[in-house]
This record gives structure tokens, C-alpha cells and sequence, in this order.
């Protein structure tokens, strides 16, 4: 070690502010640092992050426009959470999706609810609302350390960080811990936290993709023959050769339609346990499966299955405003010498990378069939096979379990922490859809962590005093 941070002693003095490290320099870590901030000169706060900047996921998710949060009715809100709702239910009811809003415009960053309810800053941009909100942490005294990647705990309790300069040690009377999941390494959620937790006793439910892309199964090629997958394979391995892939598109339908949107389709999905999942929206092929929006949605069920039974099959229908009965009198309507592929584009105005799909699933013999075919556009059995690695995802699911927290989001178990080390954001094990929901737990569950360290220490630092 060859240099150690000025920080407080593990042991609270009196005659000098309480000093916090908050790790983590995403919107979770901004927000405890806003809440702990609060309590005026009874506080000082020091963010670190690993990157030369803070809020950088945070700033890519505003690429497209920043959905920060939903305006559905609260109780619709916390069913996306799932299994998880329950743990945040006390923490979205003190900071939920109007408080964000108000809190947004108080930055000066007006906001508007969309055609779908999802929720934006006006001109749909994250850097004006980060430039305005660091602006009033500095001013609130606030103190931030870049490039400092946190690599655990010293002997003596002292933070461990790795610097350009080396390593150094830091200490503090508490720390919050705001280090993001596992997807996006290069923007500074690695889940490196992981072990350095574990190591402590601390129990961490593995973290998992979320709103993540999937691989589809290989379609079964026939040769001439009409033999099957498994005697094609026998003879490759016979001459040396590679075996078909076990998961991906077709070559023909990948180099034609890989990064195009399905748009205007629905998907259905029952999992082994009776767990349903029907929406309508969009989704994207990739060069091996899918991804997007309408896939996000039902990820976790996916996910789930495709871990339990080997794969998780969806049924897409490419025309969900028709009924199965409107499909089957457009596709059996007599169609001339015109091809199959013309007559659907003409009846039921399905081409492109629907059509593809089409061809792709159901193989010659189901296109030539008209009921066949008919049921296929209204339920076209998509096999899944495989989840897209965690650093593609949007989020990921895991994390500290709640069980090991008490009300303040301070690890209790193991209870000889010193010292104390409350958590937030996405390294809690909780996991929601894209759509607002992500962002607005992990500025609830950061203002809940840094207010759990006001209480921890008692009233006077709640009211400044």
C-alpha cells in the first residue's frame, strides 16, 4: 500500500462529521449520496467509481431517449417486479414514480408521459438531468474519486481501491455499496463485487441476465435423402467435418433479415410451472435468435425454463389483430398462378422477415397446407435454446439477498461488518423489464440506502443537527 486516503476511523467521533464511502457512481450511488448529503455539515460524503466519470450506463440508456420511469397506477407498477415487489414495495411507496418526476423537475428537467405511459425528460436526453444533478451534489459538498475500482477490505476494515497511482486505503464510519449487476463490463457493471462479498459471508443469489437475448434452435437440416439431423452429423464426424450448429438461424435467413424488426406481433409463452406470459409489441432478430423490447418483457420466464427443462418454446403470431378464422379465409382465397409468397403479401399483407420466418419454421410441406399455414401465422412454435451472455444484457438478475438486510439496507448477515455497509441498485437481488422500472428502483432503493445510514446513526444526523 502507498497511500491512504483521508477518511474517518471505524469509530464515531462527536467532534467531526460522520464520513460515508459510497462505491458506485451510477444513479443508485448518486442518490445515496443526495440522500446522505441532506443532513448538512453533521456529513461528509466521498463517491468512488471506477470509471473516469460517473453515470455512464446511465447515459447510454438515454441514447434513445431516457425512460425514467412509468406512469401506470402503483399497484400495476410493482407487479413488474415479480417476486421481488414485496422488499420494494415500502421503498417505491416513499420514492416511487411521481417522487421521481417531481425530483427530476426540480433539477429543472420537465418531464412528459408518452403514448405508451412510459415517462421522459422533454427534450429526451440523460446528460442535461446528470450535468444539473452533480451540479447540486458538489454544491451539497459532495466529493467524488474516479478511477478508484474497489477491490474489498483490509485487514484492519480500511477500503481496499486500485488507482492509476496504485493502490490505495481509504476509511470510513460507513460505506454504501452502489456497484451495478453484471451486464455492461465496459461501462463498469462487472459483478466483480461478487466474491469480495462472498468472502465475507455475505449471501449473494448468482447473478443472471435480464432483459437479455436468446438463441433459437437449429432448424433440422434434411439432405436429398430425406435422413434426419442425426445421420447427417454421423457422416460429418465420419469425414472430419463439424457438426451443424445446435442453435442459431438459417444462413440464407440470417444473411437476409438478421437486425431487422418484427413489428406488430404478439408472443405466448407457458412455462413447466403454470407461469404465463401474452403481449403484443416488437422485437429484433439477431444473427442466432432474438432480442428487444417485447423479448425483454418475458426474459426472466424464458430464462428460467430454458435453465430448468433445456428450452423454453414461444408462440408468435405475426398478425395479432386478425383472428385465426380472418387468417384461414385469406390464405385459402384462390390465388391464380400468383406464388404462395405474393398471394400472402396481397391478402394478408405478410412479406419480409414475417414471410422469412415463416419459411424458415414451418418447411415446405406446413406452407402447402393451408390450415397448416394458417395456424402457423397465428402460432408459429419459436424454440429457444440458449440465454445471450450477461454482458450483452440490458440488466441482470441476483444479487445481495434481502434476507441478509434489515429495513435500512445494511448487511446484517454476517453482523460483524465494521463498518456498517448498506447496498443498493442493481447489485440487490431484484430484477424488473426495461419501460422505467429499472431506473426507478435503483433511485429508490440508493435514496433508501443513504437515509438507512441516517437512522443507523441516529436522529440528530437525520435532521442536520
Amino acid at each position: 500500500m502507498n497511500n491512504i486516503d483521508s477518511l474517518a476511523s471505524p469509530t464515531l467521533n462527536p467532534a467531526r462529521p460522520l464520513r460515508v464511502a459510497v462505491i458506485g457512481g451510477g444513479p443508485s450511488g448518486l442518490m445515496a449520496a443526495e440522500a446522505l448529503a441532506s443532513a448538512g455539515p453533521a456529513i461528509s460524503v466521498q463517491v468512488y467509481d471506477a470509471m473516469p466519470s460517473v453515470g455512464r450506463k446511465f447515459l447510454l440508456a438515454g441514447k434513445g431517449g431516457l425512460n425514467l420511469t412509468h406512469s401506470e397506477p402503483a399497484e400495476i407498477f410493482l407487479k413488474r417486479y415479480g417476486e421481488h415487489s414485496l422488499p420494494l414495495q415500502a421503498l417505491m411507496a416513499a420514492f416511487g414514480p411521481a417522487e421521481l418526476r417531481a425530483w427530476a423537475e426540480a433539477l429543472g428537467v420537465e418531464t412528459f408521459v408518452g403514448s405508451s405511459g412510459l415517462v421522459f425528460p422533454k427534450d429526451m436526453k440523460a446528460a442535461p438531468l446528470l450535468r444539473a444533478w452533480l451540479h447540486r451534489l458538489r454544491a451539497s459538498g459532495v466529493r467524488f474519486s474516479m478511477r478508484h475500482r474497489w477491490l474489498g477490505w483490509a485487514e484492519d476494515g480500511a477500503l481496499k481501491f486500485s488507482t492509476p497511482a496504485g493502490e490505495v486505503l481509504a476509511e470510513a464510519d460507513a460505506v454504501v455499496l452502489a456497484l451495478g449487476g453484471g451486464s455492461w463490463k465496459r461501462l463498469g457493471s462487472d459483478g466483480a463485487w461478487v466474491s469480495l462479498l462472498q468472502e465475507r459471508g455475505v449471501a449473494v443469489a448468482p447473478l443472471q441476465p435480464s432483459n437479455c437475448g436468446f438463441d433459437v434452435a437449429a432448424r433440422p437440416a434434411l439432405d436429398a435423402a430425406g435422413h434426419g439431423e442425426t445421420r447427417r452429423d454421423f457422416f460429418r464426424e465420419l469425414v472430419g467435418q463439424a457438426p451443424q450448429p445446435q442453435s442459431g438461424w438459417s444462413e440464407h435467413f440470417a444473411s437476409r433479415f438478421a437486425g431487422q424488426p418484427f413489428k406488430s406481433v404478439a408472443i405466448r409463452f407457458t412455462d413447466s410451472q403454470g407461469r404465463s406470459f401474452s403481449r403484443k409489441g416488437e422485437f429484433v432478430a439477431t444473427a442466432t435468435g432474438v432480442e428487444g423490447s417485447l423479448v425483454y418483457a418475458a426474459s426472466s420466464l424464458l430464462r428460467d425454463e430454458i435453465a430448468a427443462q433445456g428450452s423454453a418454446t414461444v408462440l408468435l403470431d405475426l398478425l395479432p389483430d386478425k383472428t385465426p378464422e380472418q387468417v384461414l379465409v385469406e390464405v385459402r382465397h384462390p390465388r391464380g398462378s400468383r406464388s404462395l409468397s405474393s398471394h400472402l403479401k396481397s391478402r394478408l399483407n405478410l412479406d419480409g422477415i414475417k414471410a422469412g420466418m415463416l419459411y424458415e419454421l414451418l418447411g415446405k410441406e406446413a406452407m402447402a397446407d393451408p390450415v397448416r399455414l394458417a395456424a402457423g401465422i397465428k402460432a408459429l412454435p419459436l424454440r429457444l435454446v440458449a440465454v445471450r451472455p450477461i454482458d450483452e444484457a440490458i440488466s441482470s438478475a441476483g444479487g445481495v439477498r434481502f434476507e441478509g438486510l434489515d429495513a435500512n439496507l445494511r448487511i446484517t448477515v454476517p453482523a460483524d461488518l465494521r463498518p456498517p455497509v448498506f447496498c443498493a441498485g442493481e447489485m440487490l437481488d431484484w430484477e424488473a423489464p426495461t419501460g422505467g422500472y429499472l431506473l426507478t428502483a435503483c433511485f429508490a432503493t440508493g435514496r433508501a440506502a443513504g437515509q438507512g445510514v441516517l437512522r443507523h446513526f441516529g436522529q440528530a444526523l437525520l435532521t442536520g443537527a
